[in-house]
């Protein structure tokens, strides 16, 4: 059984970064009846929820309400990732007692370098995640920054400020390469994504791959008659998992293109 679960509660975004394929999406929230009965479907799992996808979680404000419902099941996690600018000291009143992870993408440490990012307030979003960070010491924090060429010249400064508010919370990760994007061939490597986790995309289908923008490998929809874990057992779920188990990610329309490494 999958042992995290990643639910797209939204596709809005604050932010407009140069490198997310964001804005190929419509902007919708996923119904709240659907999100609660997903939530309900898998109680009492052990389950780490991640209710976000490609859009911003902390604009959907009905999160906290969302995170504290995941949370009234004592074996459940919330992790969350966020750019940082919507968490004001308003919204971490009142997501922080829901949540156990989070990951803030942060992507420069000189305004001129972060508005050309993110597009968003560098002067926030410091603001922002530095409080966080700085006040919730119970709450697994991370700061990332993409290894990018504008961004070379400024990362140890980045990794010395963040590893300051808190030692350890730092890191620098690399860009993405999303399925098709470049890609003309695939690795043919076993991928550990689907081996324990599992994702909703905003209209209740589940999908391979957090990365399939294109939607190409749907295997199931999640609706008011048919749990996550329905789909997850299902013969499709069941016949991608062995082939990607053999690393045959070239007999995957989807995979086939794609050049993700699992450590």
């Amino acid at each position: 059984m999958f042992k995290y679960l990643q639910i797209e509660t939204t596709t809005f975004c604050n932010a407009t970064c140069w490198f997310c394929p964001n804005h190929l999406v419509p902007k919708e929230h996923m119904e709240l009846d659907l999100i609660y009965k997903i939530i309900d479907d898998t109680r009492d799992m052990g389950i780490t929820y991640r209710p976000f996808g490609l859009g911003e979680p902390l604009v959907d404000t009905r999160l906290p309400d969302i995170a504290r419902y995941i949370k009234e099941d004592p074996t459940a996690k919330v992790e969350l990732n966020s750019n940082g600018e919507p968490m004001t000291l308003k919204t971490e009143r009142k997501i922080a007692p829901f949540v156990d992870i989070i990951r803030f993408s942060v992507d420069g440490f000189t305004k001129k370098t972060f508005d050309e990012t993110r597009g968003i307030s560098f002067d926030k979003v410091y603001e922002n995640v530095t409080r966080f960070v700085d006040n919730h010491p119970e709450i697994d924090c991370e700061v990332r920054m993409i290894d990018l060429p504008d961004t070379e010249a400024e990362q140890e400064k980045f990794l010395d400020y963040w590893n300051n508010v808190r030692p350890g919370c730092a890191k620098i990760t690399k860009l993405y390469q999303h399925p098709w994007e470049d890609q003309t061939e695939s690795l043919n490597l076993p991928c550990k994504k689907v081996e324990n986790e599992a994702f909703i995309y905003i209209d209740g289908t589940m999908y391979l791959c957090p990365w399939d923008f294109g939607k190409r490998n749907p295997v199931g929809k999640v609706d008011m008659q048919t749990s996550p874990v329905d789909v997850w057992n299902n013969n499709q779920y069941a016949k991608y998992k062995a082939l990607l188990a053999e690393g045959k990610r070239c007999d995957i329309d989807l995979c086939s293109r794609c050049s993700a490494r699992f450590d």
